[in-house]
């Protein structure tokens, strides 16, 4: 990409969320908390509880907000589970569905299966839409392995899906992975969500893939904090190179090395709180009794968050 292209692409761009002019009607919406403690269910998934036990165990543990997988609630439903039924046990147990992860081909290449896993998005949107919950993931699925796709192509191929957030009111997240050929970095996934041209693009960042990515913290400020909404929190020890950590290899946030408090003031600055969401995916963990992995979570959130 050469400077003129940049710089019409920047232009063109200037109102969206990364640089934001804010109405007065918005700042006196400001709250004073900060954050927003929330779980994602692959901290809990390995212990195979189901849809409705795990937001009951959650729930317990003192978590209002979680982030569920979309297979989880389609298998409750295919069970005979209703989505009526699915919005009152969430009310009932105090929960918010901040976040859905789904792993829908919306970036791949072949076109008619990327029509299909549109197709596939709007119908999770919907189903979700009915439950209350306002965002899904939209990660790089399929496209980890393929040969480096062109970001303006896949920034085209970001908006169409936000346009199916347009219809559903369920807003798509810009997933980044740091082990994909795709998306891999906070670089990537920004170019991507400000090329779309959309007042929607949103991107979801994580803790762990920061640093399996190679993604650098000492330019993480350029990004405005608004278009950040969620970020997987987790943590990795220092014997653990990125080059060979894995997502099984994911700890508590707080048990690591991980610039945690750093990249938190980074993007902690906001008007809205940060929805801060546990995603480890271990081993260890799963074979423990869930509530226990469920209140360590929340412990752990609460301690990182400390004095920020």
């Amino acid at each position: 990409m050469n400077r003129r292209d940049l710089i019409k692409s920047l232009s063109a761009t200037a109102t969206l969320p990364f640089l934001p002019v804010v109405s007065s009607a918005q700042a006196a919406q400001k709250t004073s908390g900060k954050f927003t403690y929330c779980i994602n269910m692959a901290t809990i998934r390995g212990h195979k509880l189901g849809f409705v036990k795990e937001l009951e165990v959650i729930s317990k543990a003192g978590f209002r907000a979680a982030e569920i997988w979309i297979e989880s609630l389609q298998t409750y439903l295919k069970e005979g589970g209703t989505l009526k039924d699915a919005k009152k046990r969430l009310d009932d147990l105090g929960i918010k569905v901040e976040n859905t992860i789904g792993f829908a081909p919306w970036i791949i290449d072949d076109e008619a299966k990327r029509k299909e896993g549109l197709e596939q998005m709007k119908r999770e949107m919907d189903i979700l839409a009915q439950i209350g919950c306002k965002r899904t993931a939209a990660p790089p699925v399929g496209a980890t392995n393929n040969p480096v796709l062109d970001l303006k192509m896949v920034a085209e191929r970001f908006r169409t899906v936000l346009e199916l957030g347009d219809t559903t009111g369920v807003i798509p997240q810009l997933e980044m992975w740091g082990f994909s050929k795709n998306l891999s970095r906070v670089s990537e996934v920004t170019y991507v969500a400000l090329e779309s041209g959309h007042p929607s693009a949103r991107v979801l960042l994580d803790i762990f893939h920061l640093y399996k990515g190679g993604s650098s913290l000492d330019t993480l400020g350029l990004i405005n904090p608004a278009s950040v909404e969620i970020l997987h929190m987790n943590d990795y020890t220092a014997n653990l190179p990125p080059a060979t950590i894995t997502d099984a290899d994911r700890i508590y946030p707080g048990d690591g090395v991980a610039p945690i408090q750093r990249i938190l003031q980074t993007l902690g600055k906001r008007d809205k709180p940060l929805v801060l969401s546990v995603e480890v995916f271990n081993k260890n963990y799963y074979a423990q009794d869930p509530l226990l992995v469920a209140k360590t979570a929340l412990a752990r959130l609460k301690t990182v968050t400390a004095g920020i």
